[in-house]
């Protein structure tokens, strides 16, 4: 048979690709042992900037509540892009303590707890909050507090002094010198209530507060996000 004929030409046509095959069949398990290796780790220390998905508030939020914010700037660790702008933080509130009715103020105390990738795949730590120069949340103390707008004492009993000076004028209007001590004290009770009232201020963070949280222990992806194959379908064993 001619080497022109058609078997001729099936093999060198096969003896041309041949190379390309055999680099195929080499590069497969390669490509599959690199996509098997472990993500870079996220040191303790990395910082990431957030803006807030559901709001919160001491005065409707409790310890254990959770939450949701958007990343807003890429994180890199290794030299290699970790976690995109878009991921989801999520965390919850480990701490809530209502405003006192003189001079204490409300504070909340939230922790990441991890990053949810847009592939699903997701980064697990422990992230505390801290002061960012984006955002006009003030957080406080070691363990990453945001305090409401309480008021002090100084403030309070000015605001109750300017309520009994005004009760006294009306009551020296309407009653004389007498009139002018009781307006007072209806006066002085006003204005305290006033400041109460207006001591009393939660913590309100709205949806799309900037926040920054830095990472207190090292951020992994988990084993979860690690797929083999497809999910086993479920079935039922007693709809038989």
């Amino acid at each position: 048979m001619s080497a022109d004929g058609p078997m001729g030409r099936d093999v060198n046509y096969m003896k041309d690709r041949l190379p390309a095959l055999v680099l195929a069949l080499l590069a497969g398990p390669a490509l599959l042992a690199a996509s098997e290796l472990p993500k870079p780790v996220l040191p303790v220390g990395t910082r990431v900037s957030v803006q807030l998905i559901s709001a919160l508030s001491s005065s409707a939020d409790r310890s254990g509540d959770t939450f949701t914010a958007q990343v807003e700037d890429p994180v890199f660790a290794e030299g290699m892009e970790v976690i995109p702008a878009g991921s989801t933080l999520r965390g919850h509130v480990t701490f809530v303590k209502p405003p006192g009715r003189v001079k204490g103020k409300a504070e909340m105390r939230l922790v990441a707890d991890g990053i949810v990738l847009r592939n699903g795949h997701e980064y697990a730590f422990t992230g505390q909050l801290t002061d960012s120069d984006a955002s006009s949340v003030k957080v406080s103390g070691n363990e990453g507090t945001v305090q409401g707008q309480g008021k002090s004492k100084k403030e309070a009993a000015k605001e109750s002094g300017i309520g009994a000076a005004a009760g006294a004028g009306v009551g020296a209007i309407t009653a004389g010198g007498t009139g002018a001590l009781y307006g007072a004290g209806i006066g002085a009770v006003a204005g305290l209530i006033h400041a109460l009232a207006k001591h009393h201020k939660d913590v309100v963070l709205q949806s799309g507060t900037e926040l920054a949280f830095v990472l207190t222990s090292p951020g992994k992806e988990t084993d979860a996000t690690h797929s083999k194959g497809p999910p086993v379908p479920f079935v039922c064993q007693s709809c038989k």
